[in-house]
Order: structure tokens, then C-alpha cells, then sequence
């Protein structure tokens, strides 16, 4: 089947642009607050909430929106809605200052602040249902409206760390036409337009735009010598046929390909979302007419009918219904402790522990791990070790935990295990080779164990050097591609990484022994691309981490689509906490 693709390699009509990029997700957020506190003398605050959002590896907070004002409330249920772009591989910090509105001003420093709560927008995603509490504090500074002086969140009546409520904040993806419909079609009595055989019939379709243009958005396969072609089913998004737009007009061109590339125009129909949808009727019977040959002939009826044979739609699942559903990421960390990294106690080696600044391993390990934490309720990561010799023997381990426990290798946090790799520096003795199979069958083996979609594992592997088992490491690699389960490098130094960029399988799959990796699960990136040209190393590293997670959904949704395997319904939403009982007389 053509899909979206030309119909032969070189053919093709040539109006209109190749189909449009696909929107990024996007997240409406509703906002609620359980037992806020009471600023009004005579009646009950009027509370009204505000968020603020930063862009990556920036500090600086700017005003996203506001909610409406709820008169006389202290558990507001907000309807206004804050709808933002969702990135899996962003950490997106947001802020809710909620205020009591006195009066009509919308200068925030005129009301009282009842308090305000930070997360990110991966913490409400990962959270059971997605749905996240958080309790309000008085913190210590509010900044004004769109990036207005800040102010000391006591000079609007608050107490610094005084608890003030609860916020409660939902997160659902809007469905903006996830929708996939499966469509057949056939023609009949199409008009002859070759001199020795008949037709060699295709068809392309258009979506209509607001200013009256029209995109391609679909071209079918061609049906060689026939004027009553059947084309085979085409599966599209329904976002590319109409835009979510069901009455949009959908135009329909019939061409007789031609080998040269000058295909001849056969005719064309229009309809729209909303018709197809009725399926294989009457109404989904279309004419196909040339208009300039209706304008010629008097008596010119068509070019041959159009039948719609099929229509089928469902929903295509995201990465976030699986975690709405449940499925948790589990992240691991390995860390390279092979000789070439150099002396650790010396300041030009990569594993230096400086009282001012991180490492490069500890720079790449927070930035990767501090967004998959989010995705993990029980932040326990295992963290190993490889290419040193390890106490009391001496002997050379490629799969060592950092905290010492081979029975339980998991650290607590993110900060357990730079506290884990720092106290490993101090007790093994950096060795070689530099070997991943052992840390990659490690991951493996746990993530053979959990197939059935509940869990997903991502493996980050910080190394700074040549690999030594590529063999060893392709067949792991292969054997782990069919798991659920994706490998992110980051490679420290200077070496050349020629070894790692084949590994990523970018735009060669990998294979070992003849067997061709089923899915590329393998990400690659040298941190030196992220830090050499200065600037700041918080922005440096919020890009790192977008480019090595950029890929992990997509990796992500190959293994639940390749298993067949369905995202559990979101578990139902408890009800939110009610306002306080009065005491009783």
C-alpha cells in the first residue's frame, strides 16, 4: 500500500505541499483547592489562580494564565482551564499562586495571597490517573504578573511555610482527533485514458483549509490496466483527513498514472468526514467528473463512480494513556569506571568530585534522571558499575551496584545515587575494559520479566570510551529490542564515539548474528556538544536531556503496538476532599 507516500517512486500530481507536521500533544489542566484560607471578614474568599511557567534552563517565571474568579469559595472546583504543550522529554515547571480577589484590579499585588505550590508538569502526568494534591504554602516570594518585581509573599498578609490548603490538579490529554480511520474504496466505469490497455487508476486526497487551499494528505496505491480498480484499506489519522473538522471538505482526485509522470487528470469528487463516517451506503456513492469536460459535452454525465467499500475508526493510543493507566518507568543508571577516565582525586580526571561544580557523569545523570523520575512512584533506581575492581577482592566487575548491594542495587532518589556513584569512587579502583553487554543483560533480565505492559525500563549508560564488546553488546542489544525496554548513551570526553553512533541504529538497524534489531531502542549523544561554547549549564543540560529522551514515547509505543498490548483504563478519579465539618455546639 502507498500510504502516504507517492504512488511509484517519481509520480505523483504535482499540487499541493506533502502532508503537514503533526501537532504536539497537548494537556488541559483543571484546577481545584480543598479548605484555602479564609482572607474576608464577612463572607468567605474569592479565590482566583494563576500560573506561571519557565522555559528550559531558564529561572525566570512568566505568567501562563489565570483561572476566573469563584466568589465566596474556600474548595473552588475551577472551570477555566490551562491547556499546554507536553513534553516527554522537557522537565516543564509550573507554578499555581492562588489569590483572594478584593477588587476588579488585575495587578496581583493589590489582592491577598493565600499561597501557591510548584511541580512539574511530568509529576501531574505520572501520578496515579494523573491527577496530583499537592499542599499550598506561603513560600517566600510571589512574583507579580508577567514578570513584575517580585515580592515578598508576606507583604500580602501570608506567613512564610505556613500550610494553607491543598491544590488539586488533573491532567488529560485532549483527544484532538487521536481517531485513526481505516478507509476502502473501489471505482467503477472510469473513464479510458490509454491508447493500447485501459486506465492504470490512483487516487489523492486533500483536506480542505480555512483560506479555501487544500493539502494532500493521502495518495492509494495504483491498480495497473483496469477501469473498475478495488484499492486496498489505507489506515489515516483523522487529524490529516479534516483537522478534527468533520464537515470540513475532503477533496478526491482520480488520476491514470503514467509512467513519464505526467498523469492525466480522470475527475474528482468532494465530501467530507461526516459522510464517510456513515459507511458503505448509498450517500458514499460519488461521481467522478472532469469539469472541463462537463463544460465541452452537453450530454456528459461522469467519468466513472467512486464507491466507499469500508470505514472503520478507533482510537490510537499515546504514550500518555499508558501512563494514565498505570505503567510505570523504571529507570536504571551505569556508570563507566574504566582507567581512561583518568585519577579520580586529580582535577583533569572525568570522574573528579570538585566542591563546586558537578562531573560530567554527575551533570548527565540529573539531567536524564530528574524527568524519569517522574514516571517512577516509587523513585527507587538500580545504579551499577562497570570496568573497576571492586572490594574485598580486587577482582574486575562489569555489573557492580554503586550502594553495595547486589541483592538490591536500587538508590532512593536521584540524590541516592550520586551519593551511591560518589562513595563507589572512593572504594573501587578504576580498571578496564570497557565492556556493556553484562549492564545491558542485566536490565534485560528484568524487563523479561514484566511483559505484559505495566512496566517499561530505559537504561542510561555514561561512558567514556571505545567499547570493547561490540559483539557481546550488538547480540544484547538485539535479544533486548523485543523487550520492553530502551538504552540511552551519553558519552564524557573527548574520544571518538564512531561505535556508539552505530549502535544508535539511526539509519542503519542493528543486527548480530543476521538478526535484525525489531525495534531501534538504542539513543546516542556526546555530552561535549552540550557544554562546549559556554552558556549556561542549566540550559545546556535541559537540551541534553531533551535529545537523548526525545525518542523514548515514540520507542515506547513500537513495543506496545508490536505486543498488541491495550493501556489499562485510568483509574477513577476519588473525590476531591470536602470542606471541614464545623464543630458542633
Amino acid at each position: 500500500m502507498a500510504g502516504l507516500g507517492a504512488p511509484e517512486p517519481g509520480s505523483g500530481p504535482g499540487p499541493g505541499p506533502g502532508p503537514g507536521p503533526v501537532p504536539a500533544t497537548r494537556v488541559e489542566l483543571t484546577v481545584s483547592c480543598r479548605q484555602l484560607l479564609d482572607k474576608d471578614t464577612f463572607s468567605k474568599s474569592d479565590p482566583l489562580c494563576v500560573l506561571y511557567t519557565q522555559r528550559p534552563g531558564s529561572r525566570q517565571w512568566r505568567e501562563f494564565g489565570r483561572t476566573e474568579v469563584i466568589d465566596n469559595s474556600l474548595n473552588p472546583d475551577f472551570l477555566r482551564k490551562f491547556v499546554l504543550d507536553y513534553f516527554f522529554e522537557e522537565k516543564q515547571n509550573l507554578r499555581f499562586d492562588l489569590y483572594d480577589v478584593d477588587s476588579k484590579s488585575p495587578d496581583l499585588s493589590k489582592h491577598d495571597f493565600l499561597g501557591q505550590a510548584f511541580c512539574t508538569l511530568g509529576e501531574i502526568v505520572g501520578s496515579a490517573g494523573s491527577r496530583l494534591e499537592k499542599p499550598l504554602t506561603m513560600g517566600t516570594v510571589t512574583t507579580h504578573t508577567r514578570g513584575r518585581r517580585p515580592a515578598p509573599a508576606v507583604s500580602n498578609g501570608g506567613i512564610p511555610g505556613k500550610k494553607c490548603g491543598t491544590i488539586i490538579l488533573l491532567a488529560e490529554e485532549l483527544g484532538n482527533c487521536r481517531d485513526v480511520a481505516t478507509l476502502q474504496f473501489c471505482a467503477n466505469k472510469l473513464d479510458k485514458k490509454d491508447f493500447f490497455g485501459k486506465s492504470d487508476p490512483f487516487m489523492v486526497f486533500y483536506r480542505s483549509n480555512e483560506d479555501g487551499t487544500f493539502t494532500i494528505c493521502h495518495k492509494t496505491e495504483v491498480v495497473r490496466n483496469t477501469l473498475n480498480p478495488v484499492w486496498q484499506a489505507f489506515a489515516i489519522p483523522v487529524r490529516a483527513l479534516c483537522n478534527g473538522d468533520y464537515d470540513r471538505a475532503i477533496k478526491v482526485e482520480v488520476y491514470d498514472w503514467d509512467r513519464d509522470g505526467s498523469h492525466d487528470f480522470i475527475g474528482e469528487f468532494t465530501t467530507s468526514y461526516r459522510e464517510l463516517a456513515r459507511g458503505q451506503s448509498q450517500f458514499n456513492v460519488y461521481e467522478v467528473v472532469n469539469p472541463r469536460k462537463k463544460m465541452k459535452k452537453k450530454k456528459y454525465l461522469n467519468s466513472g463512480t467512486v464507491t466507499l467499500l469500508s470505514f472503520a475508526v478507533e482510537s490510537d493510543h499515546t504514550f500518555l494513556d499508558y501512563i494514565r493507566g498505570g505503567t510505570q518507568i523504571n529507570f536504571t543508571v551505569a556508570i563507566d569506571f574504566t582507567a581512561s577516565n583518568g585519577n579520580p582525586s586529580q582535577s583533569t580526571s572525568l570522574h573528579y568530585l570538585s566542591p563546586y561544580q558537578l562531573n560530567a557523569y554527575a551533570m548527565a545523570l540529573k539531567a536524564v534522571g530528574e524527568i524519569i523520575q517522574d514516571y517512577d512512584s516509587d523513585k527507587m533506581f538500580p545504579a551499577l558499575g562497570f570496568g573497576a575492581k571492586i572490594p574485598p577482592d580486587g577482582r574486575v566487575s562489569h555489573e557492580f551496584p554503586l550502594n553495595g548491594d547486589a541483592a538490591n542495587p536500587a538508590c532512593s532518589g536521584i540524590e541516592g545515587v550520586l551519593e551511591a556513584y560518589h562513595r563507589s569512587l572512593r572504594s573501587v579502583q578504576l580498571y578496564g575494559p570497557t565492556n556493556f553487554a553484562p549492564v545491558v543483560n542485566h536490565v534485560a533480565r528484568s524487563a523479561a520479566a514484566v511483559l505484559d505492559g505495566s512496566q517499561y525500563f530505559v537504561l542510561l549508560i555514561i561512558t567514556d570510551g571505545v567499547i570493547s564488546d561490540m559483539a557481546q553488546t550488538k547480540e544484547a542489544i538485539v535479544n533486548a529490542a523485543k523487550l520492553p525496554m530502551s538504552i540511552i548513551i551519553v558519552g564524557v570526553g573527548q574520544a571518538e564515539f564512531d561505535a556508539m553512533v552505530e549502535l544508535d541504529g539511526d539509519d542503519i538497524r542493528i543486527s548480530s548474528r543476521g538478526k535484525v534489531a525489531e525495534r531501534d531502542i538504542v539513543q546516542f549523544v556526546p555530552f561535549r556538544d552540550y557544554v562546549d561554547g559556554g552558556g549556561s549549564p542549566v540550559l545546556s543540560m535541559a537540551r541534553l536531556a531533551k535529545d537523548v529522551l526525545a525518542e523514548i514515547p515514540d520507542q515506547f509505543i513500537s513495543y506496545m503496538k508490536a505486543r498488541g498490548i491495550k493501556p489499562q483504563p485510568a483509574p477513577p478519579s476519588p473525590d476531591p476532599p470536602g470542606p471541614p465539618v464545623p464543630p458542633q455546639p
